[in-house]
């Protein structure tokens, strides 16, 4: 299969129909989907082949803590948390490998996974990017080798996402040269904080910065919890939050504070700072834009949350499509019974969800890219630093969600196996189900998203005299907004191609489909900037309008972030060498991006984007992509490269297929025998005793 711009003139025949099978190089597929980091991701899967990392199902919440704990210190003693650190304090400076190492750890117990996130991710992360080298030398090291414990004291109980306006308080008192850090009420109280219930001695506390009676806004501080003793030390509270839906290895907690006082020093200074006297400086004049620069530092969350969820998947799809290959059911045409994917509607379930997969791999690579050229300073700029933003904010919704929708799918396409604690996929989609909270609950994520997307839009227009805005209104008119024209050729007659699925075959392919992807996100942002503009002078009218058409651009910036990762599968479809795999992949990434079309078919034939005969074809093509790759899925899924240390599910070690075999031999040598029992049936069609005599 070619790309549409180098398609030939005659209709390409069907693989089944050609002397050639395409055959995969699955190693080379491998080193694809391992990306920038591989051998960091490699090195990491070789360390959690010792069953020591691996989680134990038959554990209670509080050995499942322990537990977890004790891996921590594996994981300090493997070298394995040190990558993203200074130089100088025994690290590397690696941020990409740093994330990339973490994101494995999921496949071992997501537990162990999220736990290290918050003591070397996120705990560490703050002191390391917030702090000064006067607090990476006093802090650091004990952070590095989990001497020092800590949890990450943002999200309230009263305000999760909106952390501008956590009700924690910070107050100068210049008397002492200590800031006093206080929970005015109960809504304030610090809450699902990993850490905080058991094991954490130190916290970064976010809190509103008060000083010389001015409010500066919500800045980090390094509060220490508990005393040498062991004890928690005056005013601080601490509960724990007990059993959870999943991560149960993680001592999940509530932190609160009486008039806690704490050093000046304390503050985690490097973008604002308060003097002896109580005078507050910061480099950033804007508290807006100061407050965002600080949490952009810790958007390394949101990065690992979307590799860590996108491999779940695919070891999700490892585990159902392994199973489907060899679970049999149902007797086919040749009185044998078929196997679970060859059937249709079974490829329609995993397939499409195996080539989200491959394109949320792909796309985190490119992700991680971005993260680690920031993080590392070699990209770092403003505009830089946003695009990072906008990228997570797109990118960590959709795998998540993705992730819990693959789990759920594979957990019911293995029937009742897949429902046994054994096989993996009941416990991932309980440990994952708070990903897609985690670091932000994801529709909020997706409207920055959108609010971006209407940004860029109404850059477009900055300094554009009447003419040429004049210009661009003619090219509103009937929904053709960007309308360019390869996207109104799809909208020719299905006649013109001939039969009508060689028809979507041939007019939707590589460049057809970004059209479409494209289009429809930059038509959805136009004609929600339009429904927005008339309340741009009147503040409560803005607000009522912005409210009217939320849902409507929270989608946009989903179908952004689709778009995002179908062209990454592109670009990694392009990269590959070998023809044969090429052309696989090719299938693969035409199947994800037609099933985005075919969701969306109603957008698509109200904006004349497709004619209605074609839309009607997307669906058949879609199975008969299906069918096409089905004879690759296992070769698609070893691709991940998951050993069986890493799957640990009984239906996909082959026992299935044991099972199978034995009982096709046992039907087999007992009609060999003679002595098989005559079908009932069999009986009714012919005379009894015509079949003793036989």
């Amino acid at each position: 299969m070619v790309d549409a711009a180098v398609r030939p003139s005659t209709t390409p025949a069907e693989p089944q129909d050609a002397a050639h099978t395409p055959q995969i190089d699955v190693a080379a597929v491998n080193d694809a989907l391992m990306g920038t980091w591989a051998d960091t991701r490699r090195e990491a899967r070789e360390m959690i082949k010792d069953s020591a990392f691996w989680r134990k199902d038959e554990l209670g919440k509080d050995e499942h803590r322990e537990r977890v704990l004790s891996q921590l210190h594996l994981l300090v003693e493997n070298k394995a948390v040190h990558r993203a650190f200074p130089k100088s304090l025994g690290g590397e400076e690696n941020n990409g490998a740093n994330i990339a190492g973490f994101e494995e750890l999921v496949v071992a117990d997501p537990s162990l996974q999220i736990k290290s996130g918050v003591q070397w991710g996120l705990f560490g992360s703050a002191i390391l990017q917030l702090g000064t080298t006067e607090h990476h030398e006093k802090w650091l090291p004990g952070v590095m080798d989990l001497s020092i414990p800590g949890a990450f004291a943002m999200t309230e109980i009263g305000h999760g996402s909106d952390v501008a306006a956590v009700g924690t308080t910070a107050t100068y008192d210049p008397a002492t040269e200590e800031f006093v850090i206080h929970t005015p009420f109960r809504a304030a109280t610090k809450e699902y904080l990993g850490n905080a219930a058991l094991h954490g001695i130190a916290a970064t506390v976010f809190a509103q910065l008060i000083t010389n009676g001015v409010n500066h806004g919500v800045h980090c501080f390094y509060v220490p919890l508990r005393g040498e003793d062991g004890n928690d030390l005056p005013g601080i509270g601490r509960e724990d939050d007990g059993l959870k839906g999943g991560l149960n290895g993680i001592d999940n907690g509530r932190l609160s504070f009486d008039q806690v006082r704490i050093p000046r020093t304390n503050l985690l200074n490097r973008y604002g700072d308060v003097a002896a006297d109580g005078t507050y400086s910061s480099a950033i004049d804007s508290p807006g834009r100061r407050f965002f620069t600080m949490l952009g530092t810790l958007v390394q969350g949101r990065v690992s949350l979307d590799g860590a969820a996108s491999w779940a998947s695919a070891l999700a799809l490892k585990i159902a499509i392994t199973y489907a290959t060899q679970r049999r059911q149902f007797d086919g045409a040749d009185g044998q019974e078929v196997v679970l994917l060859d059937y249709g509607k079974h490829q329609r379930r995993l397939l499409p969800r195996l080539a989200t997969t491959y394109a949320q791999i792909f796309a985190h690579d490119e992700f991680l890219q971005k993260f680690d050229g920031v993080f590392s300073g070699r990209i770092d700029t403003p505009a830089d630093r946003e695009d990072l933003e906008t990228l997570a904010a797109a990118l960590k919704p959709l795998s998540t969600w993705h992730a819990l929708d693959t789990l759920q799918e594979a957990r019911e396409a293995c029937g009742g196996a897949g429902f046994m604690f054994e096989n993996r996929l009941v416990g991932l989609r309980a440990d994952l189900d708070i990903y897609v909270t985690f670091e932000g609950d994801n529709n909020v994520l997706l409207q920055l998203v959108g609010k971006r997307l209407l940004t860029d839009y109404a850059q477009q227009f900055q300094g554009k005299d009447a003419a040429a805005l004049a210009k661009f209104a003619v090219g509103m008119t009937a929904g053709k907004v960007f309308h360019g024209a390869g996207l109104r050729q799809l909208g020719q007659a299905v006649s013109d191609f001939g039969q009508v699925s060689r028809s979507v075959e041939r007019g939707l392919r590589e460049e057809q489909q970004h059209d479409l992807l494209a289009g429809r996100v930059q038509q959805m942002v136009a004609d929600i900037a339009s429904r927005l503009r008339p309340g741009a002078k009147d503040k409560a009218l803005g607000a009522r309008l912005f409210n009217e058409n939320q849902a409507e651009l929270i989608e946009a910036a989903r179908a952004h972030g689709e778009l995002l990762q179908w062209e990454a599968f592109t670009d990694a479809v392009h990269e590959i060498e070998d023809a044969d795999t090429k052309k696989v992949l090719t299938w693969l990434r035409d199947l994800f991006g037609l099933q985005l079309i075919e969701k969306h078919l109603a957008w698509h034939l109200i904006n004349g984007r497709l004619s209605t005969q074609r839309a009607a074809a997307v669906s058949s093509y879609i199975d008969r992509l299906c069918a096409r790759l089905r004879p690759y899925a296992l070769d698609l899924v070893d691709a991940f490269g998951y050993e069986p240390e890493h799957v640990r599910a009984p239906i996909a070690s082959g026992i299935e297929k044991q099972r199978q075999d034995e009982a096709r031999a046992y039907y087999a040598d007992l009609e060999a025998s003679g002595q098989a029992p005559v079908r009932e049936k069999k009986v009714k069609r012919e005379p009894l005793g015509d079949l003793k005599q036989r």
